[in-house]
């Protein structure tokens, strides 16, 4: 009996429990709900900027090379010694400086004698020209044949000739001297000598003494598609076209201007060679570098985004626009990109502003919250 009745309460308490559990478990969820309903989904954090309508470059940019303007190979121009060289590998030499000293005795030697042998051809004119006179003077008393007068006149003829080869041996020869001073042809830095002094060089020689870069100005040459050519063709004399060469991890830039456009298109690949002279009075280019090369065709009146405002769909580009802490989709057209900024051409008219960051949770109508906005609410405890 009292079995039954223990079992009995038993179950009274457990159906007791269950009715309340779900009471309550309902009341729950009514709550959540409504608390849902009250906030809404939760906005997202995204990093705004503004379009913006300015003068954009329209731009083309390539990779290129620095050359020098000039490049001399100095080379001996006769078989001597090296008595001295008045350089430093890789200094600044100026054009007409002395750079190697060459033996000369070897020329100055041959001039004194080459100059003997012209005192000799002189003093024999003379001696011809008076036998020459004196002939004259007998022919006309008919006391000599005429044979002697006219040998006499042949002889001062050779030797006048005899003077003249003496006189063009002795500037050959000092001609050649000059040649034992080897002097800066052009402006520029030297490279390092070939040749020690002592060494012997010789016209045959392969490899130059040294060599001379120019260094201002210098070229920076690039190659563009055929397509653009008629577009670079048309702003060679434009005022606001210009040449910009950047060097990589380098924060200076150099600047210049269209020199050449090649005169023909290269067929194999379809691109054409344009080359820039650059002032670089500062050497800030080095012959050789690899550079990339800016070339602004002219400037026009553009809408600007940052270029990480740009999405990409299978219906084209688009970028967010926000107003009313609201993202709404935008469709735009991308002109072109130059650098960090995006040139558009249609979807925006400059001022709204536009999601850079933020855009993995965001669909057509989320509201948004501007990260570092001090104006946006903030939740109460926050």
């Amino acid at each position: 009996m009292r079995k039954r009745l223990f079992w009995g309460l038993v179950g009274v308490l457990a159906l007791a429990g269950s009715a309340f559990a779900v009471q309550w478990l309902g009341t729950g969820d009514k709550g959540a709900g409504a608390a849902v309903r009250a906030t809404g989904p939760r906005a997202v954090v995204v990093t705004t900027d503004t379009a913006t309508r300015k003068k954009a470059p329209v731009l083309i940019e390539a990779l290129g090379s620095v050359t020098p303007l000039a490049t001399v190979a100095l080379r001996t121009r006769i078989d001597s010694e090296i008595l001295a060289i008045h350089f430093e590998d890789g200094a600044l030499v100026k054009k007409g400086d002395l750079l190697v000293t060459l033996d000369s005795r070897a020329i100055e030697a041959q001039i004194r004698q080459a100059e003997g042998q012209l005192a000799r051809d002189k003093a024999q004119l003379e001696g011809a020209e008076r036998d020459f006179k004196r002939y004259t003077e007998l022919v006309a008393r008919a006391a000599t044949p005429q044979v002697n007068l006219d040998n006499a006149k042949t002889q001062s003829d050779v030797y006048r000739a005899a003077i003249l080869t003496s006189q063009a041996t002795i500037e050959n020869l000092k001609v050649q001297l000059g040649y034992t001073s080897i002097r800066a042809p052009i402006t520029g830095r030297i490279s390092q000598a070939n040749v020690k002094v002592g060494n012997q060089v010789r016209t045959a020689d392969i490899s130059p003494i040294a060599t001379i870069n120019q260094m201002a100005p210098v070229y920076v040459s690039f190659t563009v598609p055929q397509r653009v050519l008629p577009q670079i063709r048309a702003a060679i004399n434009d005022e606001d076209s210009s040449v910009e060469a950047i060097i990589p991890g380098e924060s200076r830039r150099a600047r210049g201007q269209i020199a050449m456009v090649e005169n023909a298109v290269d067929s194999a690949t379809g691109m054409a060679t344009i080359r820039a002279a650059m002032p670089n009075q500062d050497e800030l280019l080095w012959p050789g570098t690899l550079v990339m090369a800016r070339l602004t065709l002219r400037v026009e009146d553009a809408v600007t985004v940052p270029a990480s405002a740009i999405q990409v769909s299978q219906q084209g580009s688009f970028v967010y626009v926000v107003k009313d802490g609201v993202a709404r989709v935008q469709a735009v057209n991308v002109l072109r990109t130059n650098g960090p900024q995006a040139v558009v051409d249609s979807g925006l008219t400059g001022g709204e502003t536009v999601v850079t960051d933020g855009h993995l949770h965001l669909t057509d109508g989320a509201r948004v919250t501007v990260r570092g906005d001090q104006s946006a609410p903030r939740k109460a405890g926050a």
